[in-house]
């Protein structure tokens, strides 16, 4: 609304700030709610249809910003959150966060509404009932707390993969999409276009994998991808200086650029955030997941604001090494990530933090 009703400068930084505050606390409050609600063997299928709605809610305005204007866009934008605001009202309370605070009735009767009213919850709510029994013999930890060793493996899965999906450069490369393109000598109205049509079928793709095939696998496949994806952008960039090979610049260049979106929408795009919805105890969940979130958002900033610089030193360059930070996201994964497929919050938590 700020970014439409006013033409000041001023009032477009204060719209892009509340923006940020939005989108920060969502980014992570949404997956833990859905990872608290929903059975295991139904987890990563739910928190994937996050990634599903958010997915084609990009790939819609950035299709939609090709023929109208961005105060425009702006405007039709306000429609999604005062629909989001009203749906508030009509859903239950974490049961897990009931349990947490003592509030038994309200827990089965939560617990119920979700599995519905025939479905046997006895064993569930037992599960969850002792894992904060165990949990109430931990006070409740501050954010120093958070730095102790009982928490260091998630915390260095959480952070980590929370650096290294931001450091992969797909933030800015979605910010300054029109400009590569342009660069490598594509229309940047069709190039926008195709890559953001091909990820709603790819984020589709990826919701009936994640739990069939797992988190790290998908998350193995996305930066392969993205390594390799980035390595043929910046490939593309050192054959627009040949003469003999400038043609294949554009065809390499926006071949990169859609395997690169494809890649991300997969899995780096939003397996990051489901698995930091399922690793941290919930004593911490809320010191932790302030932290991977400021770790998030305020890489994608540092990324996005030295992409300019890093593309007048060398285009070729800053694809190389996005295509770097894939093969070491892809190391990262494979030595430190687990696997929490068909695994209940309690035993993920308890398998990361064996000193609880």
């Amino acid at each position: 609304m700020f970014n439409y009703c006013w033409k000041s400068a001023l009032w477009l930084d204060i719209g892009r700030l509340s923006i940020g505050f939005g989108v920060a606390m969502i980014s992570y409050v949404v997956p833990v709610y859905i990872a608290e609600i929903t059975p295991k063997s139904h987890r990563g299928s739910f928190a994937s249809t996050n990634q599903l709605m958010t997915t084609s809610g990009f790939a819609l305005v950035y299709f939609i910003g090709t023929f109208i204007s961005w105060r425009a866009l702006a405007m039709i934008s306000v429609i999604s959150s005062v629909v989001q605001i009203i749906g508030l009202f009509f859903i239950p309370e974490s049961p897990r966060w009931l349990a947490k605070f003592g509030q038994e009735k309200e827990f089965e009767a939560a617990l119920k509404r979700l599995r519905g009213e025939d479905a046997d919850i006895s064993e569930e709510a037992a599960d969850i009932r002792n894992y904060m029994e165990t949990l109430e013999q931990q006070a409740e930890a501050s954010f120093l707390e958070l730095l102790q060793r009982r928490y260091a493996n998630s915390l260095i899965v959480g952070v980590g993969l929370m650096l290294l999906q931001q450091l992969g450069g797909n933030a800015a490369m979605a910010y300054y999409a029109s400009n590569i393109f342009e660069e490598a000598g594509i229309s940047s109205t069709v190039g926008l276009q195709v890559s953001s049509i091909i990820q709603i079928p790819v984020a589709i793709v990826g919701l009936l994998l994640m739990d069939r095939s797992g988190r790290r696998p998908l998350l193995l496949v996305s930066a392969s991808g993205m390594c390799f994806s980035c390595f043929l952008i910046g490939l593309s960039f050192c054959f627009k200086e040949l003469p003999h090979l400038k043609a294949l610049t554009p065809i390499l260049a926006l071949t990169g650029i859609l395997v690169c979106a494809i890649a991300f929408t997969i899995g780096l795009g939003g397996i990051p955030w489901i698995i930091m919805s399922e690793i941290f105890p919930i004593n911490v969940k809320a010191q932790a997941g302030s932290l991977v979130t400021l770790v998030n958002w305020s890489t994608s900033w540092i990324t996005t604001y030295t992409f300019n610089f890093m593309m007048e030193w060398s285009s070729a360059g800053t694809f190389f090494i996005f295509s770097g930070v894939g093969g070491l996201t892809v190391l990262f994964v494979a030595k430190l990530v687990p696997e929490t497929k068909g695994r209940t919050l309690e035993e993920i938590q308890a398998s990361l933090t064996p000193f609880l």
